[in-house]
C-alpha cells in the first residue's frame, strides 16, 4: 500500500473503495470543501446538484458532501431492501448513505446486510475473483440469489465478469464473517 492510499479516510463499511474503484486517482477541488485532492468520487450520487467526478473522500467521510447537497452515495431504500425481515438501525443507514462511497453496478446497487448490521462491501467479482474467495456458501448465496437449476447457474457463474455482466457484488457480515452477494448484468 503506498502512502497516497494509507492517508485516505477509513469507511467501515467500504474499506477499499480505490480497489472496488468507487475513488479514482486525479487532481480535483472538491465542490464541497473547496480542497485540493489526488483522489475523485466515481460511484453514484443521488442529488438534485451535478456532484458527479466533483466530490473527494474526505467530504464523503466526515458528512460534509451529504451535509452541503442532500447527497446520497447509497440510495437508503436499497440497504437491505431485499429481506424485510432483516432491520438495521437507522444510524447505520444513514452511515452508508450519507458517509460511505457507494459502488456502480449494472443495475441499481443494493447494500446487503447481516447480524443486524450492514455489511462490508468488498468488491465487484467476475469467475476468477469469486473463486478466490474460496467460499462454497458465496456461491450457493449467488446461486439462490438468481434462482437458477445447477447447469444454468454453472454456465452464468463461467460467464461472470467484474468488468462486462454478469458481475457479482460480494459483501461481508462485519460480526459472523459470513460472506454475501448478488450479482446483476446490463
Amino acid at each position: 500500500m503506498t502512502d497516497e492510499l494509507t492517508s485516505l479516510p477509513s469507511f467501515k463499511y467500504h474499506p477499499a473503495p480505490v480497489a472496488t474503484g468507487s475513488f479514482e486517482p486525479q487532481q480535483i477541488t472538491c465542490i464541497a470543501c473547496g480542497q485540493g485532492s489526488d483522489y475523485v468520487y466515481v460511484g453514484p450520487v443521488y442529488a438534485e446538484a451535478d456532484l458527479e467526478r466533483k466530490i473527494c473522500p474526505w467530504c464523503i467521510s466526515t458528512g460534509l458532501a451529504h451535509d452541503k447537497f442532500g447527497v446520497e452515495f447509497v440510495d437508503i431504500d436499497a440497504i437491505g431492501d431485499y429481506d424485510p425481515t432483516v432491520s438495521i438501525p437507522i444510524d447505520v443507514k444513514e452511515e452508508v448513505a450519507h458517509r460511505t462511497p457507494g459502488f456502480n453496478g449494472w443495475q441499481p446497487e443494493r447494500w446487503l446486510v447481516h447480524c443486524g448490521d450492514a455489511c462490508r462491501f468488498l468488491g465487484p467479482a467476475g469467475k476468477d475473483e469469486l473463486t478466490s474467495y474460496g467460499s462454497q456458501q458465496l456461491i450457493q448465496v449467488l446461486r439462490a440469489d438468481v434462482d437458477m437449476g445447477d447447469a444454468q447457474f454453472r454456465d452464468y457463474l463461467e460467464k461472470m465478469n467484474r468488468q462486462s455482466g454478469p458481475t457479482a457484488y460480494v459483501f461481508r457480515c462485519l460480526h459472523c464473517g459470513r460472506y454475501q452477494g448478488y450479482s446483476d448484468f446490463s
